[in-house]
């Protein structure tokens, strides 16, 4: 089963969390310093709350599919490509604590998208998982803002991941 992800930057993380626990009639199924996120059965969401600047209004970081495993992300990668869509890909990576293989992509408007599976929780890893992020900003990850040297010209750049 895959799921699409919404990835929302909120200035009062708490108060989102009550607010969305309400909406959607579940509680977090992951929390962390900065960051929670829903795993919503109807409609099959992944809801993600990234910590903000206090004073900001809510926005979207990025949006994302979640599937089931590596091969649907490999297979995702050469859909896009085939397409003409400029990738970028992290595998094996660290990220909203967890491992991850990924791919990202840029919608017209500037919107990231991932498409990705989840390997391994951090909390089935241990500490190892984590330890890779910034603990200053734990959700942080995926493509740098500013495009690497070897990622081709129009690919993805988040601040985010999920």
């Amino acid at each position: 089963m895959s799921r699409v992800q919404l990835a929302l930057r909120v200035a009062d993380l708490e108060g989102s969390i009550a607010f969305y626990s309400k909406l959607f009639g579940v509680e977090p199924a992951k929390r962390r310093p900065g960051y929670a996120n829903f795993a919503i059965a109807e409609p099959p969401l992944k809801l993600v709350l990234l910590e903000g600047e206090e004073g900001h209004d809510t926005r979207l970081d990025h949006l994302g599919v979640e599937v089931t495993d590596t091969a649907q992300v490999e297979a995702a990668t050469q859909r896009l490509k085939d397409a003409g869509l400029a990738t970028f890909e992290e595998n094996d990576t660290s990220c909203c604590y967890a491992l991850q293989d990924k791919v990202w992509v840029t919608g017209p408007g500037a919107e990231p998208w991932e498409v990705y599976v989840v390997k391994a929780d951090a909390d089935v890893l241990g500490k190892s998982a984590a330890a890779d992020q910034d603990p200053a900003a734990p959700y942080a990850c995926g493509p740098a803002a500013e495009q690497a040297p070897d990622q081709p010209a129009g690919a993805a750049a988040s601040t985010g991941c999920c």
